[in-house]
């Protein structure tokens, strides 16, 4: 493969709205067949969409946006009552096939860069644990990036985001998951009804936080895993 141009930017940004805080990581996949195509979209103007940085998966960083501008990357979004991420938002885009085009597991030259620039963004910006979250979290909905491969506890042992252990995983109602899915963050119904939004928001947590059943289906170990997030927040 030919190597990434490490000093291409990314047109497409804006200000940020005036007095909105800086306040949330939201990382991806690119969903794409290879880097350079990767790259190619997230720098086209007529595409209007980027990100602050791209990982490539030999850990090469791309600077595209820099990280007081708006970037492009979280679309249609909601995380714990707020819309419009892209206001508040760190985006970064690790280069992976995605579920479209052959998903696999992320390098380890991904992680190794990934997580001192994870560090740095949140020195320079106050990131609180629970706002380090995935695009299918904040858009449970339409995507489901980085998904279930991604390696969030190792991230949490290095102070980036958070990783729960089990609580109790006791039963409830669908009123009561709605319930506490939206405390977690997610944008859910609340009507005591497992509808189809409702099960999205569900799949979203367990690619995240229970990945080893993503299925919209609330067992105990998804419960339980919930249980301890709660606990953490």
């Amino acid at each position: 493969m030919v190597g990434l141009t490490t000093d291409r930017r990314s047109p497409n940004h804006d200000p940020r709205p005036d007095g909105c805080p800086v306040d949330m990581l939201i990382l991806h996949y690119t969903g794409m067949a290879d880097a350079n195509s990767a790259l190619d979209r997230l720098t086209d103007p007529a595409a209007r969409v980027s990100a602050h940085y791209l990982i490539d998966e030999d850990g090469t960083v791309v600077p595209l946006v820099p990280e007081e501008r708006r970037a492009w990357h979280a679309g249609i979004s909601r995380w714990r009552g707020h819309e419009r991420l892209n206001d508040r938002s760190v985006g970064i885009e690790l280069v992976n096939p995605g579920h479209a085009f052959g998903y696999r597991p992320f390098t380890e030259a991904q992680y190794r860069a990934l997580i001192p620039l994870a560090q740095t963004i949140l020195g320079r910006w106050p990131v609180p644990a629970r706002n380090v979250v995935a695009h299918s979290d904040v858009a449970p909905d339409r995507k489901e990036d980085p998904g279930e491969l991604f390696d969030w506890p190792r991230l949490a042992r290095a102070g980036i985001g958070l990783w729960p252990g089990a609580g109790p995983g006791a039963p409830r109602s669908p009123g009561g998951l709605q319930a506490q899915l939206a405390e977690v963050g997610y944008a859910v119904p609340r009507h005591n009804r497992f509808d189809r939004a409702s099960r999205q928001g569900l799949v979203a947590f367990q690619r995240h936080w229970s990945p080893a059943r993503v299925d919209g289906v609330p067992d105990r170990t998804t419960l339980a895993r919930l249980d301890g997030l709660l606990a953490l927040l």
